[in-house]
């Protein structure tokens, strides 16, 4: 992915008085520098913050001043918050990073308009802004993702909350380069604060009493503290004061030893990692995210004084534990900067471009549409459980819900309809199955609500498949025009089997599909022998309940009625016509058994490419299909494979020629046969919606796409 110089995307916010140069860097500056050097954003990503001096850790660093008068009456953190929010409005970032400020985030959240990351170094629960359930469930809500620096941070965040939302986080552990091995030095090393919580005083006891016993070991110190209390005073200890970021490593590359004796619960404890990247066999406490750092450390059991002096004992007296040790440390770190740096420009690049982060050779897909399970199995063979196929046959994972069934077996008095019902039901399996892709087929009864909730728990992609005319003017225009134009604005794709160019209104990313014929359906093999009649059709207005709709009219009735006078010497049937009972699923293939030809004729004007998913039936099963020519279905089935009239008396005429031509004729079905069930299967056409929607190199070849 190639990014465009000088174009602002991403703005990193550090919080208030958060220093950001070489000489006093603190955890969060280091995070942000040093991910910032190895990102592919590097160029286009700005980091504000409040920092006097004008020797920044990295480029592209901007600066906030405060104290001007226009914000005089106002605390500098609220002049800090408001010339971000002045700065970030007139850039118009795509997104933007928060360091460890939710009250920052929160203030941005509702003054600037872009996507935004949360990042927590420390204690969430100890942070203005997320202390409580409510504000922790908040931004949750809001922000497009979390990351932490530890999965001790990650659980204090969700301390009393639902995890439902926890796919919205990331862990991504402060992280460094691999050090060069050097020689070492019978050095003992502590870095940090030297005060009570950071252990200074257990550190203390316990090295006064090594130095005594071994006066080849030397004791170093670095750090400050500005209201010191603990002082080590021994001629094999060195205090070494506060060092830069890379004095620090440099005595740490030449210690043998390094402790972190932390009482406090370190969010990380990045100085455990520094130590075990430079070689040293390193001593840590058990407390926070210190045991996250190598699985190498040696945790001490009780953090006290004795304990700690065993610990470096056993260390000093057995070198070659100790060596082993030390190598160990070096080839276990886990948290090494490009690695980890690339995982956080994938999760800039899925919010910035809406990607997935997924295996595209399984993915998970929650299928909603009519599985009309309330017929017991007597309308089985529907497209929506063809398309269900293909997506298993790809070797996806598909969970489906049945959304007219959950309505029908879920009305109340309070849910009419049983759409509540359904909703819940739907966030509820969307939140245990976590799925990648929602795949929508019909489901009138899935609300916008619904969908922004399902967004809000996963970066998902949704799309809808819809089979029924789109014809201005043709039966149930209105209804059709609502139901597919309701979710529209809400999702990634529509999937049509009428050509959207063609539609008399605009529907955003729409595709057109093929009707998918299926292996387990389209079973017949009338192309291969001689059946008992000659021609058929069936109408299916009287849909699922197989009687005729009385008081109906349907136009195709006319060119039926013009239709039987010219068929001479013919042995055909039209079903759902002259008080003839519709035929409909099962019994439709049943009765299709007998046939050789069957007319593809749908309601209402011919809609170029649009057909039910009658034509798959006939075709599929090797009958020789009819097919009117203002369809133009010639581009999708050529000529060779199917029969197409220019009108009623065309029609007759090629109808009579083929039964008096039984070898062209079935010659001409079992090669329309093969076709259409060779490149519009449902493993192909599941697998279109899959690769259109996320984006996808296409895993087939899509003929539809070149007509």
């Amino acid at each position: 992915m190639i990014l465009k110089k000088n174009i602002h995307k991403i703005a990193t916010i550090l919080p208030y008085k958060e220093s950001y140069t070489h000489n006093s860097a603190s955890a969060v500056s280091l995070w942000v520098s040093e991910f910032f050097k190895n990102s592919k954003y590097k160029d286009n990503n700005f980091i504000y913050g409040n920092t006097k001096s004008r020797k920044h850790l990295t480029k592209n660093y901007k600066n906030i001043s405060l104290n001007s008068l226009k914000y005089r009456f106002i605390s500098t953190s609220n002049e800090y918050t408001a010339k971000l929010i002045n700065e970030l409005n007139k850039k118009k970032f795509q997104i933007i990073e928060v360091h460890n400020r939710p009250l920052v985030l929160f203030k941005l959240l509702d003054k600037v308009k872009s996507k935004f990351i949360m990042y927590y170094h420390n204690d969430p629960l100890s942070m203005s802004g997320s202390k409580t359930i409510k504000e922790r469930n908040e931004i949750l809500n809001k922000v497009d993702k979390l990351i932490f620096i530890s999965e001790w941070i990650k659980n204090r965040f969700f301390k009393d909350l639902d995890t439902k939302l926890l796919n919205k986080t990331e862990i991504i552990y402060p992280s460094i380069e691999k050090r060069n091995k050097i020689s070492k030095l019978n050095y003992i090393t502590f870095v940090g604060r030297l005060n009570y919580s950071k252990g200074y005083d257990i550190y203390k006891n316990a090295i006064l009493k090594i130095l005594e016993e071994h006066s080849n070991w030397k004791a170093l110190s670095i750090g400050d503290e500005s209201r010191r209390k603990i002082y080590i005073n021994h001629n094999q200890h060195k205090e070494l004061g506060f060092l830069n970021h890379k004095k620090t490593l440099s005595i740490l590359d030449k210690s043998e030893i390094a402790v972190v004796p932390s009482r406090w619960n370190e969010p990380f404890g990045r100085v455990a990692l520094e130590a075990t990247s430079c070689g040293c066999a390193t001593i840590t406490s058990n407390r926070g995210g210190l045991p996250e750092t190598n699985n190498h450390t040696i945790r001490l059991k009780y953090n006290d004084s004795k304990t700690l002096y065993e610990e470096i004992k056993k260390l000093i007296v057995n070198k070659r534990q100790r060596k082993k040790i030390q190598n160990l440390s070096r080839k276990n770190i886990n948290h090494i900067i490009y690695k980890n740096s690339q995982k956080i420009d994938s999760v800039r690049d899925n919010i910035i471009f809406n990607k997935l982060s997924l295996n595209t050779n399984q993915i998970k897909i929650l299928h909603i549409t009519n599985f009309n399970e309330r017929f017991d199995g007597r309308l089985h063979y529907n497209t929506s459980k063809r398309l269900n196929n293909g997506f298993i046959r790809n070797g996806h994972n598909v969970l489906s819900i049945s959304d007219r069934d959950i309505q029908h077996y879920n009305k109340s008095v309070t849910d009419l309809n049983g759409v509540k019902n359904l909703n819940k039901k739907i966030i509820n399996n969307f939140t245990n199955f976590k799925p990648d892709l929602v795949v929508l087929g019909h489901a009138d009864g899935v609300t916008i609500d619904t969908i922004n909730k399902l967004k809000k728990i996963k970066n998902i992609k949704i799309c809808q498949w819809f089979l029924d005319p789109l014809i201005k003017l043709g039966p149930d225009f209105e209804k059709n025009f609502h139901r597919i134009k309701y979710l529209d604005k809400h999702i990634d794709n529509t999937f049509l089997t009428s050509t959207p160019s063609k539609l008399n209104f605009k529907i955003d990313s729409s595709y057109f599909i093929p009707n998918p014929s299926d292996i387990s359906f389209e079973t017949l093999n009338n192309s291969f022998k001689k059946q008992k009649k000659d021609f058929f059709f069936a109408m299916s207005h009287g849909v699922h309940r197989g009687i005729l709709k009385k008081g109906k009219i349907d136009n195709r009735e006319i060119i039926l009625k013009k239709l039987e006078t010219l068929l001479k010497n013919v042995n055909f049937d039209f079903f759902g016509y002259k008080n003839r009972e519709p035929i409909w699923a099962d019994n439709f293939l049943e009765t299709i058994k007998d046939y050789d030809m069957a007319l593809n004729l749908s309601r209402g004007k011919p809609l170029k490419y649009y057909s039910s998913d009658r034509l798959v039936q006939i075709i599929g099963n090797g009958l020789l299909c009819f097919i009117d020519t203002k369809t133009q279905l010639d581009k999708l089935i050529p000529k060779q494979y199917a029969v197409y009239y220019e009108n009623i008396n065309d029609l007759a005429k090629k109808i009579i020629f083929f039964k008096n031509k039984i070898k062209k004729m079935k010659k001409k079905a079992r090669d329309g046969q093969k076709f259409y069930n060779l490149y519009y299967n449902s493993t192909i056409v599941s697998q279109y919606l899959i690769d259109k929607t996320l984006g996808l190199k296409n895993k087939y070849k899509y003929l539809w796409e070149n007509i």
